[in-house]
Formats: structure tokens, sequence, C-alpha cells
């Protein structure tokens, strides 16, 4: 009997053991990667997630940027990370989707990462300076049908969201119009005010200022919902291009092999923070779209991806086009 107690007692010990790492993560900081320097919408929705977040981890959450590669470098450095839940990766359309197929990668952005948790989307925006006759987007579509090579689509750069939407316009209308990449969005929406270049197709935050001043000229947003910032702008469903979605989004990702509960732990704690009136607020402010409850789950983030890969890979391939 006394060998048995013994045993059951060793047993328990065990298991409290074993389930201490469940109870106590974290014991200390979480460092959150931003793959892209400070500055623009990347870095401050970062920085605003790892702030609440701390809350309710009971850590601090740090946020560091490594920069390069399109985020390449920043990225690869979470997918070789150990996965222990002390080393999480904001993950982005550009950085879990477009690079695998615009560049060689040392990593898989499908097999080397845990999905977290969708954070919030950017619905691409079309726009056009103010001298194009066009009055909306039917009336775009049109004049460049009728134009065919003349207009001019600037954007952030070759193989940026912008440039892969143009690509995608051009396939589902059959219109054509050339390509014209820059060093960011910046210069871009510059010339685009200047009357450089005809169009653009580009994340909110970059173009609503010169929407309502009245610069540019706002077609749709390439979404199933009208922004929360611009409500005025139709979706291109509305507009006469059912269909059209393309937008860019940000998300947590971690190495592979992080425990499922420490995934778990990271996703309550980003549930919590989006349920946050504050929260909420300060990313509405710059142009992101809060996404639902139901997508706020690592299964959902995963779809997600696969869906996204499965769209814009072949997309990318058919149009031969390389990462700078």
């Amino acid at each position: 009997m006394r060998i048995l107690i013994s045993a059951v007692a060793v047993c328990a010990i065990v298991a409290s053991v074993g389930s201490a790492p469940a109870q106590t993560y974290p014991t200390r900081p979480i460092t959150l990667i931003v793959p892209y320097p400070p500055g623009g919408s990347t870095d401050p929705a970062g920085r605003i997630m790892a702030e609440r977040m701390r809350v309710s981890l009971g850590q601090p959450v740090v946020v560091e940027n490594v920069a390069g590669a399109n985020g390449g470098i920043g990225t690869g450095r979470v997918a070789r990370a150990t996965g222990d839940g002390y080393t999480v990766g904001l993950g982005l359309w550009n950085t879990h989707v477009a690079n695998a197929a615009l560049y060689a990668l040392p990593y898989d952005v499908v097999n080397d990462f845990e999905p977290v948790s969708l954070l919030v989307a950017y619905p691409f925006v079309i726009v056009a300076n103010k001298a194009i006759v066009a009055n909306d987007l039917k009336e775009l579509i049109a004049w460049l049908k009728a134009n065919p090579g003349r207009a001019s689509q600037g954007s952030a750069g070759v193989g940026s969201g912008g440039h892969l939407s143009g690509v995608l316009l051009q396939k589902m209308t059959g219109v054509r119009f050339q390509h014209v990449p820059y060093r960011g969005s910046a210069p871009a929406v510059q010339d685009l005010v200047a009357g450089q270049v005809d169009m653009m197709i580009d994340v909110p935050v970059n173009l609503l200022s010169q929407v309502r001043a009245g610069s540019i000229k706002a077609y749709a947003v390439a979404a199933k919902n009208r922004l929360s910032l611009a409500p005025d702008i139709p979706t291109v469903d509305e507009a006469g291009l059912p269909g059209f979605y393309a937008s860019g989004w940000a998300a947590l990702y971690v190495p592979k092999g992080t425990p499922k509960h420490i995934i778990a732990k990271l996703d309550a704690a980003v549930v919590v923070a989006l349920a946050d009136p504050a929260v909420r607020s300060r990313l509405t402010d710059l142009s992101c779209e809060i996404v639902p409850r139901e997508q706020q789950t690592p299964e959902a983030l995963a779809a997600l991806q696969k869906a996204e890969i499965e769209k814009w890979w072949p997309i990318i391939k058919a149009a031969n086009i390389k990462g700078e």
C-alpha cells in the first residue's frame, strides 16, 4: 500500500511540474518583431497591440523593429527563433503571402510558423488624379478600355500590394495600363496629386487625407464592406466590379512548434485587446479595419493565409513578377 501511495504521489508531482509552464507563461518579457522600420501604419498598429496585450499577459511586450528585404529579415528571425512564446512576429500580407512568390526565401511562410490571430485589415482603395475624366469606377474602366496602354499606375514598388492589385484589375477587366514603381507610397501619392501618374491602388492610410482634401478622386474600396473612416466611398461590388477584393492585413505568428497552450494565451490577449474601445479607436484612426471576433483565431488566420496564397501566387507567377 505504501508503495502504491508513493507511486501516486510521484505521478502527481510529475503532472504538476508538467503543467507548470501552462500556468505560468509568460514569466519574462515577450519580444514582438515588427519586420519594417518605425513609422507608417504597420509599426504603430503593432505597438498599440503590444501595449494592451501586456495588461492581459502580465509581462511587457517589447516591440523590436527588424527591417530589410521587404520584411524578410525580421520574418526570418521569427522563423528561426525558439518556439517558447517569447518571440512573436507581426506577419503581414506581404511577408506571409506575396514574398514567397516574389523571392527565394530561406524559410517556408506556412510550415515554419504557427498562426496566432488576425489583427486588422487594410482594404485597398482605387483612386486617380483629378484630371481623369471618369467620375465613377465604371467610367474609369471604360476610359481605360478606350485608351489601352496609355494610363499609368503608380505603386509603392514592384511586388507591392498596389502593384499586384493593378495586375489583378487588368486581368479581371481586360484593360491595359503602365506600371510605375516608386520607392514607397509617399512619392507615388505625391506624383499622383501632381498629375505625373494617373491612378493608384493603395491602403487607406496613404490616400484618405488627399481624398478628403479633394486632391485625388476615390472610386471604390476593394472589399465587401465600406471603410469605417470613409463610409462615402462605395465598395467594388456597389461600384460595378464585383469580386475585386484586395487587402493588406496584419496578424501575429510564432515559430513552428510553439505549444498550443501558449498560442491560446496569446490569442486570448489579442481578443481582449481588440475588444477594448480605446484600442479600437486608435487602430481605426490609423485607417485599420478591425476584423470580426470569429476571425480572431489561429484556425481563421490559417484559412485566410491559405486562401490568399491560392489567389495571389498564380497571379504573381503568371505575370513573371520578381521582387527587387
